[in-house]
């Protein structure tokens, strides 16, 4: 009997643990999160950033040439 009592308590803490929201993981996989993304937007950025000069560079050469 105590057994079987002991095995539903256990049940119901199991339980109990997985209905509770995990508030402080979801927080820091969504910094984690925004942080990937920051980067990647710099990184892209960044190199459109450099490829847009190039290009006002040529067309600025181009068009004081002419």
């Amino acid at each position: 009997m105590s057994t079987l009592l002991i095995s539903i308590i256990a049940g119901i803490a199991g339980l109990r643990d997985r209905l509770q929201p995990e508030k402080g993981a979801t927080a820091t996989e969504y910094s984690l999160l925004v942080a990937f993304i920051a980067f990647i937007i710099i990184v892209g950025v960044t190199a459109f950033g450099n490829a847009l000069s190039a290009w006002f560079t040529s067309l600025g050469t181009t068009v004081s040439g002419w």
